[in-house]
This record gives structure tokens, C-alpha cells and sequence, in this order.
């Protein structure tokens, strides 16, 4: 599949289908279990909750969750990896809703304890304003008192860690990766190319970046009370050694 023009690359089901080998390589899917043992003692959940993995791609938090007796509700707009959920959770006859939607348009009100965005599953967008959506929806869908969980890298964790080109094996081929930081540190512009069995695929694509006190700046003008800030699922420091941006805002 070849990239659309004039076509966000959020929206186009080629970019998912691409490159789901990479984004969800096998020790990605392991750490499934590890991340969610710290996300349960950071925010001491108890099964039986009700939760919504926004953006769940082939689920592997939510079927982890479900295993251990949460409610979930789990959200992509990207229909393959619902389906490879389903089927995962059909196998081993776990309850999970799935929908499919844009997660600038789902809103279930007053439904969950918890809504998830994990991942670097945020700020897709050209214009800002659909971050807020996303922000004022997830707001929306939690009942009094839930909290909306963001995990991404933050502009201080690349400005640190940066390389402007790197490359790796994946499985069955190579994976090249341009970077590029576009718009006075507000955006980060990819240019992923993989290269197997003879045939190489590319993809340009960007998102926004955003520091620590920029997305508590944002959830806080979405009306959240109160927003933590960690290193990580497992509640380290945000500090120079931090490996991801991870924020619990509480409504």
C-alpha cells in the first residue's frame, strides 16, 4: 500500500496496515503484562472497574486488562486491528466492547473509571483544537472523580534522546527511520521506510509535540482539577532521566 496525498496519514488504513509489524513487534505485545501491573498500583484500580483503552490498536492492554476482571471498552478507528482484537479476545472468551470511531468523536458519558491514551497515541493532528476535543471528550466520558491517562514522548525526552536518522532490523526486513523538528519545536516530522522481501514502503507523517507543563496546561483548560506528572507507568520521577511523559489528570 502507498501513501495517499493530500490525505492526513492518521486517517489512512495503508500507514496502520504497513506498518502494524513494527509498531506492534512481539516484545512490544510481551511488555503488554509488565505495563499493566504498574499502571494498576500507580493508579490502584480494582477489577470490576470500567475502562476505555482510547486508541487500543490490536489490544494489547485491553485483553490484558480484561484477563484480570476489568470492564472494557476499547476504541480505534483503524478496523484490522479491532479485528485482530476480537478475535484474540473471542479465543480466550473475554468481554470486551469494541468500537469502532475517531477518537475526536467517541464520548460515552459518565461511563468509565479510566480513560487510557497510552502509547503515543496523541496530538495526530494538524490544528490543536482536535487535541482539545479528544481532551474535552475523554473528560466527558468519565464519571465524577475518574482520571484520563496520557503516556507519550514529550518534547524534553526527544530533545534529549534525538537522532535524526537511525535504523533496525524488524522482522523480516529493515526499518529506517528520518526524523526531522518542524515548526519551532512544535511538531516532529517522520519519514519511516521499511524495507522487506525486496520491497520497500515509506511513509512521511508528523505530530505534535508536547513538554510536561504544555499538556497539563491543556487538560487543565479542559476543566481536569488536579494533574500528576511521572517518568513513567511504574510513578517514577519526571526528571532528566525520565523514559516517557506519563500524566493522570483527575475530573
Amino acid at each position: 500500500m502507498t501513501e495517499k496525498k493530500g490525505q492526513p496519514w492518521h486517517e489512512q488504513d495503508g500507514f496502520w496496515d504497513t506498518f502494524a509489524p513494527v509498531i506492534f513487534d512481539r516484545q512490544r505485545r510481551d511488555l503488554a503484562a509488565e505495563e499493566i501491573d504498574r499502571l494498576i498500583e500507580l493508579l490502584g484500580l480494582a477489577p470490576g472497574q470500567y475502562i476505555c483503552d482510547l486508541c487500543c490498536g490490536v489490544g494489547r492492554h485491553s485483553l490484558e486488562l480484561a484477563r484480570r476482571g476489568f470492564a472494557i471498552t476499547a476504541v480505534d478507528r483503524t478496523e484490522q486491528y479491532l479485528d485482530q482484537a476480537r478475535d484474540a479476545a473471542r479465543a480466550e472468551g473475554l468481554e470486551i466492547q469494541f468500537v469502532h470511531a475517531d477518537m475526536r468523536d467517541f464520548c460515552q458519558p459518565e461511563s468509565f473509571d479510566v480513560v487510557l491514551n497510552l502509547f503515543t497515541s496523541f496530538g495526530y493532528f494538524d490544528a490543536q483544537r482536535d487535541d482539545c476535543r479528544v481532551v474535552e471528550n475523554a473528560r466527558r466520558c468519565l464519571k465524577e472523580d475518574g482520571r484520563f491517562v496520557l503516556d507519550l514522548m514529550s518534547k524534553e525526552i526527544i530533545a534529549r534522546v534525538f537522532r535524526a536518522r537511525d535504523w533496525r532490523p524488524v522482522e523480516g526486513g529493515i526499518m529506517l527511520e528520518d526524523r526531522k523538528i518542524v515548526d519551532g519545536w512544535t511538531r516532529i516530522e517522520n519519514c519511516w521506510t521499511l524495507i522487506r522481501e525486496d520491497r520497500q514502503h515509506q511513509w512521511t507523517f508528523s505530530h505534535r509535540l508536547y513538554s510536561g507543563a504544555e499538556l497539563c496546561r491543556l487538560l487543565q483548560d479542559c476543566r481536569f482539577r488536579e494533574t500528576r506528572v511521572y517518568g513513567g507507568l511504574d510513578g517514577s520521577p519526571y526528571d532528566d532521566k525520565a523514559e516517557r511523559l506519563v500524566v493522570v489528570a483527575r475530573k
